[in-house]
């Protein structure tokens, strides 16, 4: 792996990780594109420091609301304690019980996750999702209305995209739109429901990544694409915030079309 090809694989996690168009499905493209095919030319703790490098910037795009559930994860601690409710239960603490609920589906996928990696690579699935999503009727759900079924519906829509081409962002997306939460909340809670999949993905994979080797004379190169995809996966995540005050995230569903029919003419050439 050169320098180069580690800026810009990092610079495709970045970007791939959080639009909803399929991170796995771009960096396989990339892969191919810079010649680099097999794992032994893209080293896997490679791959785990990048999706931590993308879990950085949910940390930055979020603090405030990460703080607040920090905050209140803590409270509610204290309350359990004293055994104590408080009167009216705070956003922050709905939160943290959605998100609980939503990575639940992931613990059952867990022992199937090899076989889905397996599956034919699918961007059309995630492309109609996100056509389909600008039609359904404006949701107006919140953390502080959301149900935990809708919670439940979303993480099982996050465990399907285990699936190699489906997009995690967009199934998440998507799902919320289905469920009727509003589009900002929608993203936020897609993005902030993410940080426990990214966590606990990279925990799986950390102890296959060390058995691997890890070359610790090309950290240097590792740590700018870490880098290179914090920054660009903070800016993508300012551009989803954007488009969903619009409401519209059908141009995505235009784009996962185009690139799975090109992929599929480069497959077939």
């Amino acid at each position: 792996m050169t320098w180069l090809s580690a800026i810009i694989m990092g610079l495709v996690q970045g970007i791939a990780e959080f639009l909803p168009i399929s991170s796995s499905g771009h960096l396989a493209i990339a892969e191919h594109l810079l010649n680099m095919q097999g794992a032994s030319e893209i080293p896997q703790f490679y791959d785990v420091l990048l999706h931590l490098g993308t879990l950085v910037a949910v940390f930055i795009a979020y603090w405030g609301e990460i703080r607040d559930m920090i905050v209140e994860f803590f409270a509610g601690c204290g309350d359990l304690i004293h055994h104590t409710t408080p009167r009216v239960v705070p956003p922050a603490r709905r939160m943290i019980l959605l998100v609980i609920v939503g990575t639940l589906p992931l613990f059952v996928m867990v022992p199937f996750r090899h076989f889905f990696e397996g599956l034919s690579d699918n961007m059309y699935f995630t492309g109609v999702l996100l056509f389909v999503s600008d039609r359904v009727r404006r949701g107006r759900k919140t953390e502080k209305t959301a149900r935990l079924a809708d919670a439940l519906v979303v993480g099982i829509g996050q465990a399907i995209a285990l699936c190699p081409g489906v997009s995690r962002s967009g199934m998440t997306i998507t799902t919320g739109c289905f469920v009727g939460f509003e589009r900002k909340f929608a993203v936020r809670f897609s993005f902030i429901l993410s940080i426990p999949a990214i966590l606990g993905a990279n925990i799986l994979s950390i102890k296959d990544a060390v058995d691997a080797g890890i070359d610790w004379s090309e950290m240097p190169m590792y740590l700018i694409g870490v880098a290179v995809a914090a920054v660009t996966g903070y800016l993508c995540i300012r551009l989803l915030k954007m488009i969903a005050n619009r409401g519209r995230f059908g141009a995505f569903a235009y784009y996962c079309w185009i690139v799975g029919a090109l992929v599929l003419i480069f497959t077939i050439v």
